[in-house]
């Protein structure tokens, strides 16, 4: 064991782990060099075709640019756009007015090759053009429709026809000039697949020995090609293969995808005639592997003996900082790294320093904390005895009526201020008292102007609820209701069950002036801000009511429910689940 350790040395370390590494890369450098290599050769042979697909790209995409200029024209001549016009504002064209399109149409059909009809439809897919009956949304899907409705004027290209194997289909959205570019229609051209044949039918020769071509659209169906051999394009393209095998013969395979349409143009090029010469690069790889392994070898050797030996130097420095406090070191070598080391333990040393130091203040700042924290447990302890006094004095006295706001005041305190171990769910009986409380006090300010009633079952009274969110709502009723009102006012809490199954409903409601449909969509939309602005008080009660009803039932409330009339009073409402709260 201790043979084993004297020879368990970080240089020998470092010597056998290169040496495993060494073994390791040797082992799979020559097959991955030689995996490379042929890829290397296949890039270069793809960048071949790449320059081909690009040509080929070009020249489809002169092709759709010569469609897409003459269905412009179709779709901007005047006639047209005057017919379209007059069909868009309710009056329909008439037969002969079908034919004068017609006529139109077939003016720019000879500019173009390959065009075999123009089709022309109205905004709900009836068919002007040519005269037969039939509609778009028999001929195309709705997606497709929708993405030349996207397409706000551009030519959209379908793909093959799938009624008509031979016909490939593009679709346009007509838009009136005269009227701000607005919807009038869809312009629907049929083209003969051969039309865009990318390649020279005169091209002959071994079929091994050349460029396959081919264009498939959106969905894989091939509009034109020249394979000499069966292919799966559909999986090819939704594995994105590079090379293929078709009849045990490899092939590289190129991609070019079309911005405009979606199609893409598919270049298949054997793979023996890109890999030639291989045997001669794979032994001058191997070759090159045994003469750096060699190499290799003998510059671990000497690195393992370059780092060992500063750094057992480095160590014996180190070890006088290990008792007390922590000391910068000076080390210096004539190596970067090692100098870099030392650095980078003497920064460390200032920094473990300075953090022994930010502890040190933390604990003394933390301890100040608690003693704050234990301070404020008696302020509120302190309030309640102070308003307790207050109750006697005026009972003493016999001011009865102002006892009774104190004692209204000190509950109402009680209830708001909790505790941090109290629970934030209470009873809707609870609410109401809490509400009752303060309904007291502000009976005491408004003398005679205030009534009200609560109403509720005692079992709606032991439904769940999060604390305060009936009092903000009474509060309101009084602010913007009883007081905005001349005369004495009401304010009326129901608890009752909702018409969804298994939900209570609370209402409160004032006979206050109450709002129009305008102003109750200006506090909805508030609401939703999260501030509800008025000129009474900072205007957050609706606002953090509706807010804390979402927060806590989420899903499972529409939040509040404004009913108001003008001059007839408003009442606010909400659902909320029977057992939600004894539930979470």
């Amino acid at each position: 064991m201790n043979k084993f350790n004297a020879l368990n040395t970080l240089r020998n370390q470092i010597f056998l782990g290169f040496m495993v590494v060494m073994v390791i890369v040797l082992a799979s450098v020559g097959l991955f060099t030689y995996d490379q290599v042929s890829v290397l050769l296949r890039n270069n042979a793809e960048k071949h075709i790449q320059q081909t697909a690009v040509q080929a790209s070009g020249k489809l995409d002169a092709l759709l640019m010569q469609i897409d200029t003459l269905t412009a024209q179709v779709a901007t001549n005047a006639t047209i756009q005057r017919l379209l016009t007059q069909e868009v504002e309710g009056r329909k064209i008439s037969f002969e007015e079908r034919q004068l399109l017609q006529q139109e149409v077939r003016k720019y059909t000879p500019y173009a090759t390959g065009i075999q009809s123009l089709e022309l439809f109205t905004t709900d897919y009836r068919m002007l053009l040519p005269l037969t009956d039939m509609s778009l949304d028999s001929r195309v899907s709705e997606e497709w429709i929708r993405l030349a409705d996207e397409g706000k004027g551009r030519l959209v290209w379908y793909g093959l026809d799938p009624r008509y194997p031979n016909v490939v289909i593009g679709i346009r959205h007509v838009r009136l000039i005269d009227k701000s570019f607005s919807h009038a229609g869809y312009l629907m051209v049929h083209m003969d697949k051969s039309y865009f044949e990318l390649t020279d039918s005169e091209q002959e020769g071994d079929d091994d020995a050349r460029e396959s071509m081919g264009l498939v659209d959106a969905s894989g169906q091939v509009i034109a090609s020249d394979f000499s051999k069966k292919l799966d394009i559909g999986s090819m393209i939704e594995q994105g293969e590079e090379t293929v095998q078709i009849d045990e013969e490899e092939y590289i395979a190129v991609q070019k995808k079309s911005e405009e349409t979606n199609w893409r143009i598919i270049i298949l090029t054997p793979v023996k005639y890109a890999t030639e010469g291989i045997s001669i690069l794979r032994t001058a790889i191997i070759v090159s592997v045994m003469v750096g392994g060699l190499l290799f070898l003998i510059f671990t050797f000497i690195l393992s003996t370059m780092i060992t030996r500063p750094i057992l130097n480095l160590i014996k420095a180190m070890r006088i900082a290990k008792l007390g406090t922590l000391k910068p070191i000076d080390v210096s070598t004539s190596s970067m790294e090692i100098n870099e080391l030392n650095n980078t333990y003497n920064q460390m040393v200032v920094s473990l320093n300075e953090l022994i130091e930010v502890v040190y203040q933390k604990e003394i700042i933390q301890s100040r904390t608690e003693l704050k924290a234990l301070q404020a447990q008696i302020n509120p302890h302190f309030l309640f005895n102070t308003l307790e006094a207050f109750y006697w004095a005026l009972d003493e006295k016999g001011e009865e009526e102002l006892s009774q706001v104190v004692v209204a005041m000190s509950g109402l305190f009680r209830y708001v201020i909790a505790r941090p171990d109290d629970d934030e769910w209470v009873t809707i009986s609870d609410e109401l008292d809490h509400a009752e409380r303060y309904l007291k006090i502000m009976d005491m300010r408004l003398i005679d102007r205030l009534s009200w009633q609560i109403v509720a079952s005692d079992a709606c009274r032991r439904t769940p609820i999060p604390k305060l969110l009936v009092q903000p709502l009474v509060e309101n009723a009084i602010l913007h209701g009883v007081e905005q009102r001349i005369g004495p006012g009401t304010v009326e809490i129901q608890v009752m069950p909702s018409v969804r199954t298994g939900y209570t409903r609370i209402e409160v409601t004032d006979n206050g002036p109450g709002m129009d449909t305008d102003k109750v969509q200006q506090l909805y939309a508030s609401m939703q801000s999260g501030i509800n602005r008025s000129a009474k008080g900072n205007g957050v009660g609706i606002a953090n009511v509706d807010r804390r009803l979402r927060l806590y039932y989420e899903s499972d409330t529409e939040g509040l429910v404004i009913r108001s009339e003008k001059g007839r009073g408003t009442t606010i409402a909400f659902d909320i689940p029977n057992e939600y709260g004894s539930e979470s």
